[in-house]
């Protein structure tokens, strides 16, 4: 069924004036990317050109989703907005708190019995705020969105950073914290600093062993983890057109890896399939209605280098598949020469477990082409030499691959298929393991591979590929094994070789289910009851944060001077902490505890300056709150890359941290610091970084005078007396330093529905 079909019409109906005022605006041909960033200005039609990388911009986004780890905060925090229902469609989706230990169904029911007080809250919330909710079970949000609710042409905005997978079929999708998605619910615009545009031109055609996957894994090698940063991809070219609607998806899922915004690809045949084969035929027929303003303008792609802020050009006819990492995404071997960066940098090459699936590589197509690998081990004798495990990315695409057979295959080499959930992806995985410690090796079709982020285990060196690398490497149990020239000695003791894998992009019998797991919240709301223990110790009310005092800060004592990469996820774990993600207080416990201290090369270990003592970082931090003393995190370059959950912000400032200062930020995390009040700033000379001693207490002077493009004055005052001051920057414009001064976005959005009542 097609959903919200009434808010697309009127998307539609739109797009045509709208984009021609935005080129009468801009005076030249128009990106994709920009028909849909134009088109969306919450002011309306557009009368000037935007300034890439300069401009801050009100968008109207159409949809907001959430995924129920960042869901529990977001609507803890629309509760305090004072409105009777959401302002714009949107759904709830619970995927991230199912841990995979023994198999689909017995860790479902685990899940639902141990997290069931946060589920009846957020079905109970979704219930009386009009918001879709989608069952335990029922799929990885960005699956379900992609077969539910992406649209060519839309915009989406979602809480957790790969929200681009909707990118796949047309659609700006971004990566958001909480407070956002709380404005854009709460009918208010959602602001972005006007992207720059990377263009990535695609020609010739996948074929053999090399998948859509390994365009991203390619692309990521390229532009590392934070050179798509402030910029949204634009994919395009004959190539473009020949990849599958979900392998499309899978690009612009990976594209969170490289620090995009966003990522995108033109409406064409195959999302028009997609559609039609996910039963929204009548999206597919309103978008042909319009479909030359659903692609960038033939001017644009005949000569990409006059529209695009960069271009890259790659040949699917020659690309190999790649393997990514360990421990980073973006450090890609084509498979020609993994084995020797296998032997040379003395990676474990046995590998333990191979894992297929997730929001990144979970569809129909992902899922055969992977099948027809496991197929050929059981027809030539081979046993798998590793752990296998498919993570299913929908209840849809679950029910459709058994019905044909596919997990049987998977079965019979021993696979073992999880829930319809992240599971390992993000952490949720209960790993059978003797030593969780023991230096290892897994491969995955997921997406991020950062030190502990599958196990929690920082010597298991995580490698990313396509689901039927994956599969081969699985079987071989040896990262040295090349598929597709090497030969594996099956039972009989013959020399075997792997064939290419084949392949079908739609079910030839149609996508089939008996219970997709959604929930139509109530049509009045106003009698439902959100259901929240006073004495949980898994969901807690908030209560507004305090605003600026309304001078400089003083005093401030060093929390932690992080070293190297400090990604959300060594701001606040995964894994078992995401049974607090709606405690605030509770959750708070695991602030920076994966930070590396610059003083002691150690993580959770930072000095207290009020005993001299050292011990972990969120217990020196409620030792300065209970004190009355304010303190700051430093920190290296692209700070909070990685997942867009705003506790890794809200944290910090509920347990009293001032302000951060870094060399550089990741987009999702410096927004989300702002939007709580927070002080995001940067080194306006990065060599000052190595000023900062571990005694010194901080000053931040020229508050009074904060406005946007003007710098603030940090002063260290050392431990012996002396002090020095340097400049530093920041990005806020003048509705953020607002957000500073109230204590929060969210305090002026109360202030405002207060107001209208």
């Amino acid at each position: 069924m097609a959903f919200d079909l009434n808010m697309i019409q009127q998307v539609y109906n739109r797009y045509g004036s709208r984009i021609e005022a935005a080129r009468k605006a801009v005076g030249k041909p128009l990106t994709l990317t920009e028909k849909i960033l134009y088109s969306h200005l919450s002011a309306g039609d557009p009368t000037r050109e935007l300034q890439r990388g300069v401009d801050y911009v009100d968008f109207a986004p159409d949809r907001v989703a959430m995924q129920d780890a960042t869901a529990q905060m977001a609507l803890l925090q629309f509760m305090q907005a004072g409105r009777p229902q959401v302002a714009v469609p949107s759904t709830v989706h619970c995927d991230h708190l199912i841990q995979a230990k023994i198999g689909a169904e017995e860790d479902l029911d685990t899940a639902k019995s141990q997290n069931k007080e946060v589920y009846d809250f957020l079905s109970s919330v979704s219930n009386k705020y009009g918001i879709g909710f989608w069952k335990p079970g029922a799929g990885i949000i960005h699956q379900v969105v992609l077969e539910n609710y992406a649209f060519p042409g839309g915009m989406m905005i979602g809480t957790d950073s790969h929200t681009p997978n909707a990118g796949g079929l047309g659609m700006i999708a971004i990566g958001v914290g909480g407070a956002d998605a709380c404005d854009v619910m709460a009918g208010l615009p959602w602001e972005l600093k006007f992207p720059k545009l990377i263009g990535v031109k695609l020609t010739g055609k996948l074929s053999g062993w090399t998948a859509a996957k390994d365009v991203i894994l390619k692309v990521a090698g390229i532009l590392t983890v934070n050179g798509g940063t402030g910029a949204i991809v634009e994919y395009f070219g004959e190539g473009a057109r020949s990849i599958s609607a979900t392998g499309k998806a899978t690009i612009c899922n990976m594209g969170a890896e490289i620090g995009a915004t966003t990522s995108i690809f033109g409406y064409d045949e195959k999302s028009e399939a997609y559609l039609q084969g996910t039963e929204r035929g009548e999206i597919a027929e309103l978008a042909n209605a319009i479909k030359e303003y659903l692609t960038g303008d033939p001017e644009v792609y005949a000569n990409p280098e006059a529209y695009f802020d960069q271009v890259i050009e790659i040949n699917l006819s020659e690309l190999e598949p790649y393997v990514n990492g360990p421990f980073t995404p973006d450090l890609a071997w084509p498979i020609s020469k993994f084995a020797d960066a296998v032997r040379e940098n003395n990676w474990p090459s046995q590998l333990e477990v191979g894992l297929i699936g997730s929001c990144t590589n979970s569809s129909y197509e992902d899922i055969t082409r992977a099948a027809s690998i496991a197929t050929q081990a059981i027809d030539k004798g081979l046993k798998t030499r590793a752990e296998f495990t498919v993570t299913p990315g929908s209840e849809l695409v679950r029910y459709t691959v058994d019905r044909d057979g596919y997990l049987n295959t998977f079965d019979q080499i021993g696979g073992v298929v999880l829930a319809n959930a992240c599971g390992p992806c993000i952490g949720q995985w209960a790993r059978h393991t003797n030593d969780p410690t023991r230096k290892n090796s897994i491969i995955t079709s997921f997406n991020r591979n950062f030190a502990k982020r599958n196990d929690g285990n920082p010597n298991t060196h995580a490698f990313v590929a396509s689901p039927e690398i994956v599969t081969a490497f699985a079987i071989a149990g040896d990262l040295t094994f090349n598929p597709l020239t090497d030969t594996l000695t099956n039972e009989s003791g013959q020399q075997v070789k792997l064939d290419e894998p084949q392949g079908i992009e739609m079910p030839i019998k149609g996508f089939a289910v008996e219970d997709a797991g959604y929930l139509a919240p109530a049509v009045d709301g106003s009698t439902v009851e959100v259901k929240v223990r006073p004495d949980s110790d898994r969901l807690q009310l908030l209560d507004p944060f305090k605003a600026w005092e309304g001078t400089d800060i003083l005093g401030l004592k060093l929390l932690i001077k992080a070293k190297g990469k400090c990604t959300t996820d060594h701001i606040s774990m995964a894994g078992p902490w995401l049974k607090y993600r709606g405690h605030l207080d509770n959750i708070s416990n695991n602030m920076l505890i994966g930070a590396i201290n610059f003083f002691n090369l150690k993580s959770d270990t930072v000095k207290n300056e009020l005993t001299g003592e050292y011990g972990p970082v969120p217990a020196t931090q409620r030792a300065y709150k209970a004190a009355g003393i304010g303190s700051i995190v430093v920190g290296d370059e692209n700070y909070g890359e990685g997942s867009s959950r705003e506790h890794a912000a809200m944290e910090p400032r509920h347990l009293g941290v001032r302000a951060i200062l870094v060399k550089s930020f990741a987009r999702i995390h410096e927004t989300n610091l702002k939007k709580q009040g927070m002080l995001a700033l940067t080194f306006a000379d990065k060599e000052d970084y190595n000023k900062i001693l571990e005694d010194d207490t901080f000053d931040i002077t020229g508050l009074n005078q904060f406005a946007p493009g003007s710098q603030l004055t940090i002063v260290l005052h050392h431990a012996d007396g002396s002090q020095e001051s340097f400049p530093v920057n920041h990005t806020y414009n003048a509705q953020q330093i607002e957000w500073f001064k109230a204590g929060g976005a969210l305090n002026i959005i109360r202030r405002q529905q207060k107001n209208v009542a």
